[in-house]
Formats: C-alpha cells, sequence, structure tokens
C-alpha cells in the first residue's frame, strides 16, 4: 500500500466534507489483500483471492453525524455532500464527535506488525497437505474434515478535520484442521488452529495436524456421567471463550447501555486477589495490535482488573464522555459509529501449573470442547453443552460428552484460578483455569 498517497486521498475526502458544510470530519481507507487454500484428503477443494480498497468519510454537523462508505473510484465531492445532508437529517447526540486532540498520539509507534512475505497459493497448499498428512498418519484417524492455509494483509489510514494523519499495515497467516477419529456411530472429531502476523512465528503444519488428530482420538468411546456439582478445568482453547465473555462485560459500550452484567460493579472485587486480567493494544507482533485506535488515539494498556478488582473499562470517546471518563484508545470504527473493542486481551497466567492444577483435582471435569450460545451477559447465567475427560486422583480417567454445564458468571469469575500456561498467540487468550462448584448435567 502506498501510504503517502492513501494519506492525501483521506485528506482531500476530510477537505470535501468541510466545504460541504461539516463542522467536523474524517476519513478511513482500508485496503485488505488475501488469499487462502483448502484442501481435504489429498485434494483442493478452493483457492480464494482478493483484494479491495474502500473508504469511509464520517461528518458532523453539531452533534449530528453521518457516515457513507464507497470505494475509491466514487466521487469524493458528491459523497461529501450526500454525508452532510444525512447529517443534518439525523437526531442528535451529546456524546458524539472526534477524540478530544489532547488524546491524538502524535507518533504512532512501530509494533511489528506486518511481515513483507507473501506465501504463493502453491506454499499454502503445500502447508494444507502437510497438516492432512500428518492428522491421517495418526492411528485411529478415519476421515479429514478438511485443511486451510492463508494470508491476509491490509492497511488502515486515518485522516481527521482536527489534524491527525496516520496509516499502519498488518498481516496475519493461518492454518486449521479439523479430523475425525472412529467409524460408524462411535465417531468423534476435533480441529487445531494458528494464527500469527509473522509466518516465522506460526505454528509447524505438521505439529498442527498431529495435535488435531490426538485430540481426536481420545475422545473416543466417551461415556456419560450422572448429574453433579463439580469442580471444573477449562482447556486453554475453550478458557479463551470465558475470557471473551469478560471481554464483554467490560465493554464501555455494553455498560453506557446497561447490558453488562459489571455495569456496577466498578472498584469492587469480582476475582480472587492476585488474579489480572489485561488488554494490551501495543504488544509488539500481537495478533490485534494497533499503534493507534479508529480515533487516532494510542491504546493504553490496561489492567482491566487487577488483584482481583475490577479497575477499567474499554472506552472510546462517545462511551467515555457518557461514563464521564477518558478514552484508553480501544474505539473501532462501525458505520457513523466509534464503539469499544477489546485488542489483545487476557486473563493472565497465574503462579500454579496445569499438570497441578489437575493433579490437585480428586474429582472433577476437564473440558475440551463447549457448545451452544447458553450465556446471559446481562443475567449472567451460563449454561452450554460440553466436552472433555472426566478427572479421577488427578488424571483424565475416560472421554465424556453429552453433558451440560451451568452456573453463573459472577460465581465463576469469584471461584476462578489461572494456571501458568498462557498462549499470548490469539487477540483473546487464557491459560487452563479451574472454576470450582458448577453445576454438570448428566444421566
Amino acid at each position: 500500500m502506498d501510504q503517502k498517497s492513501q494519506i492525501e486521498k483521506a485528506a482531500a475526502l476530510v477537505d470535501e466534507a468541510m466545504r460541504a458544510g461539516a463542522d467536523a470530519a474524517d476519513a478511513v481507507i482500508v485496503h485488505t489483500q488475501s488469499v487462502s487454500v483448502e484442501v481435504r484428503l489429498g485434494a483442493v477443494e478452493a483457492t480464494q483471492s482478493s483484494e479491495s480498497d474502500d473508504f469511509s468519510v464520517r461528518v458532523y454537523v453539531g452533534k449530528k453525524v453521518a457516515s457513507i462508505s464507497a470505494n475509491l473510484t466514487a466521487d469524493p465531492k458528491m459523497l461529501a455532500a450526500r454525508a452532510v445532508a444525512m447529517a443534518k437529517a439525523s437526531p442528535e447526540n451529546p456524546f458524539e464527535g472526534l477524540a478530544d486532540r489532547e488524546y491524538l498520539v502524535q507518533s504512532p509507534r512501530d509494533l511489528d506488525i506486518f511481515d513483507d512475505y507473501r506465501p504463493t497459493a502453491e506454499s499454502l497448499t503445500d502447508d494444507a497437505l502437510a497438516m492432512e498428512e500428518a492428522a491421517l498418519a495418526v492411528e485411529g484417524i478415519t476421515n479429514s474434515g478438511g485443511a486451510a492455509a492463508s494470508y491476509g494483509c491490509g492497511g488502515l489510514v486515518l485522516v481527521t478535520s482536527d489534524g491527525f494523519s496516520g496509516a499502519y499495515q498488518s498481516s496475519q497467516f493461518s492454518r486449521s484442521l479439523s479430523v475425525i477419529a472412529g467409524e460408524g456411530d462411535a465417531m468423534e472429531r476435533d480441529y487445531d488452529y494458528a494464527a500469527a502476523t509473522h509466518f516465522v512465528d506460526l505454528s509447524d503444519s505438521a505439529a498442527i495436524g498431529q495435535n488435531a488428530a490426538l485430540r481426536a482420538v481420545k475422545r473416543l468411546n466417551p461415556r456419560q456421567v450422572k448429574t453433579a456439582q463439580v469442580d471444573v478445568i477449562f482447556d486453554p482453547r475453550v478458557a479463551r471463550g470465558i475470557a471473551s465473555h469478560l471481554a464483554a462485560m467490560v465493554n464501555g459500550a455494553a455498560v453506557v447501555r446497561k447490558t453488562s452484567l459489571l455495569k456496577d460493579k466498578m472498584g469492587e472485587q469480582i476475582m480472587r486477589k492476585g488474579v489480572v486480567v489485561s488488554d494490551n493494544p501495543l504488544r509488539p507482533r500481537g495478533i490485534a495490535s494497533r499503534p493507534f485506535d479508529g480515533e487516532g488515539v494510542e491504546g493504553t494498556p490496561l489492567n482491566v482488573i487487577e488483584d482481583g478488582i475490577l479497575k477499567d473499562w474499554l472506552l472510546a470517546s462517545p462511551s467515555a464522555r457518557e461514563l464521564k471518563l477518558k478514552t484508553n484508545g480501544h474505539g473501532t470504527r462501525s458505520a457513523a459509529n466509534i464503539v469499544p473493542e477489546s485488542t489483545n486481551f487476557a486473563i493472565e497466567p497465574g503462579s500454579i501449573s496445569p499438570q497441578t492444577l489437575l493433579k490437585n483435582l480428586r474429582t472433577g471435569f476437564y473440558v475440551t470442547e463447549l457448545f451452544g450460545q447458553g450465556v446471559d451477559l446481562v443475567t449472567g447465567q451460563y449454561s452450554r453443552g460440553a466436552s472433555g475427560f472426566w478427572v479421577e486422583n488427578g488424571e483424565c480417567t475416560f472421554a465424556i460428552s453429552g453433558v451440560t454445564l451451568a452456573s453463573d458468571l459472577l460465581h465463576m469469575l469469584a471461584h476462578l484460578t489461572p494456571a501458568t500456561d498462557l498462549d499470548r498467540r490469539f487477540s483473546t487468550s487464557s491459560p487452563t483455569l479451574l472454576i470450582e462448584g458448577m453445576m454438570l448435567a448428566g444421566q
């Protein structure tokens, strides 16, 4: 992406908006490019490639706002005039407006989130085939659900009428695979997935295939268990779901709308002492890192929960103004609106290893997969289908499936113990988690 020319185009859009009668305006140009390959049973099923350049201009007339999106071939003068006309017909919102100038970043950081290596469709095909080949070589694997390898890069340009002008590029590489073990009515499926901003950091294809295969084989011959209250260990892959629920509940927009269970909990002890939950948009090579947010504000690394106490919301300017707080640079453009969004969100590691966490559990449930959408972030009700392994005397003894886990999110947060095995390669991350006293509904 030619950042200089794109910045000039965005600046021209802002100028046209101001000439059309806007009191303030900003323009975003987004360039995306991607290529992906899908294979199954040794044959290529799909190869896809795309590239686009899109822009949006957002205008303010007083406290009225409107936004128009188009491709770069559209007439900027016409679009600016339409956007201003739309804004004049929109209702007022006292909390709308560009980010205050004092918060705009002057020198965006280089977070090393762009890798200029571009894999070919042939190399992506080789990666996908290698994953599947490694998985099918594992005894007990009988079929493949398919493997995929992909690459994408994007560039973002933001220019505002308040003088901000910035641009950055990011890249992402990914590999994924699902496989089936067993036959007939005794089949089990599992998967593995990896992503990274730099190709060299991506997990090995063969390792991904083997891991998915071993997971599937271990799930064979599941049993049922009786309904009981149990202590539950969440594998990191499903523990990330707990972290995502928490990220949604500390989102400032949800607090403003009063749709967060935690809306009245600021400053309270909601997790055990020592537990930390962070969000860091400035982490080098982070999968969700960015040098500035959708308003031109540098994101603030936060401990949203520190020593178990709720300390911060994720905020953009509109939600911050409504809550009478200051933005912490977590805004993302959504049409005409700026909404808060988590970046590199993580339940930080604790002091106990996952092996010790399991060893200390006399009886319980080790969860490896969750199903369904039975989570209410307003009431806290939690109910999801689950599968995994029954734990006896600190060891996973047999696979179980067809059960339901139920609890309350406030109870889950208050009875949560994180292990030491945090993997930060995801935008929402968590180590292995122990949550005490959940209801397991079985036979």
